[in-house]
């Protein structure tokens, strides 16, 4: 993987970090990653250390800085909004035994398109229109291309201001798939963890681009849905798919990922999931993130293989799940997904 400075810089700092974090003794696991995840873990976090005695420290930096860390064995786990390429995959193998490193589906949500239109609450877009918008090409919000897909709504002719994460994302990764796969002739750039636009506003992680497009008028951007609750009085765009305009919930984003299937490849207890992006089923919205946790199949000791154990599960269980949801609006996890993941995380072993 090809790793910035910015991202290579942010990843030590990190380790650092949780290596403070690791030296306090007691039943404690070290996590980094996505700030997608950012709500949802803490309500995770906390349910943990209720329901399985486990005190987890979860540095949110970023889908390439918490793999980074994860492999150089400054964290116990990962949490990536992006799989693991194969050479992190190889990699991963020095520090987790020959099966290497494994991933659990871990956060459903909708990656929204949010943006600043006083007055203007929802916009429908197609797929066209949305890669034209981000890679530059529609440059104010009444063009027309926009306003024939949205009669009755008065549209301005403010500015588009397109805002993306400066930081490599697993967010940005996901969308740019996504504008890849629904428009290649409009979007010719593979999907890719760093935004391949030049010339464009940036911000760094979830609460940046949230937080620019909040105080600039006309802007737009990407962000988990979670965040953009948050920020309060941001519209958002409904989706083109399938002749209709599917509208950004936590239900529509698990219809998308229901029509997915596992990547194969790796070891057995693999669980990455490769997304249709270009599904035209109906009620399925696309632009959708599925974060992951990244463990050890191999731990080199039993407290931490304990601990990753149990808090995997409790993740995934039900009541985490929920919790996840009344945290971060995200979608639960499916009874069958449910199943596939505790069985992948009852895998995890210790080295002999």
């Amino acid at each position: 993987m090809k790793v910035s400075l910015i991202g290579r810089t942010t990843a030590v700092l990190a380790l650092g970090a949780l290596t403070l974090t690791a030296c306090g003794g007691g039943s404690t696991l070290t996590g980094a990653g996505a700030s997608s995840q950012e709500a949802a873990m803490t309500a995770w976090t906390n349910g943990a250390q209720e329901n399985a005695d486990v005190e987890v420290r979860y540095s949110p930096d970023g889908s390439g800085a918490g793999r980074e860390a994860f492999l150089a064995g400054g964290a116990d786990f990962a949490g990536s909004d992006a799989i693991m390429s194969d050479d992190e995959y190889e990699s991963s193998k020095s520090i987790c035994g020959p099966d290497g490193a494994f991933h659990i589906p871990a956060y459903i949500s909708p990656i929204a398109l949010a943006f600043n239109l006083p007055g203007v609450d929802h916009v429908n877009m197609d797929a066209e229109t949305i890669a034209k918008v981000f890679n530059g090409e529609i440059t104010t919000w009444n063009d027309p291309e926009i306003a024939q897909q949205n009669e009755g709504t008065e549209l301005p002719s403010t500015n588009i201001t397109v805002v993306h994460r400066s930081d490599e994302s697993g967010t940005t990764e996901n969308f740019t798939e996504y504008l890849h796969a629904v428009a290649p002739d409009v979007w010719t750039d593979e999907a890719s963890e760093s935004w391949p636009v030049s010339g464009q506003e940036n911000a760094q992680g979830t609460s940046g681009v949230v937080s620019t497009v909040s105080g600039t008028e006309g802007a737009i951007t990407y962000a988990d849905a979670s965040a953009v609750e948050e920020g309060g009085d941001l519209g958002t765009v409904s989706v083109g798919v399938g002749g209709e305009y599917v509208d950004l919930s936590a239900e529509a984003a698990a219809t998308a990922v229901e029509a997915s299937t596992v990547i194969e490849g790796r070891s057995s207890a693999e669980m990455a999931m490769e997304l249709q992006r270009d599904t035209q089923e109906s009620g399925a919205y696309p632009i959708v993130l599925v974060s992951y946790h990244i463990y050890c199949n191999q731990y080199q000791d039993q407290d931490t293989a304990d601990n990753a154990k149990a808090f995997g599960l409790y993740v995934v269980s039900e009541d985490g799940q929920n919790a996840a949801a009344d945290a971060a609006g995200s979608a639960p996890l499916s009874e069958s997904l449910r199943t596939q993941a505790e069985e992948s995380i009852n895998g995890i072993s210790v080295a002999e």
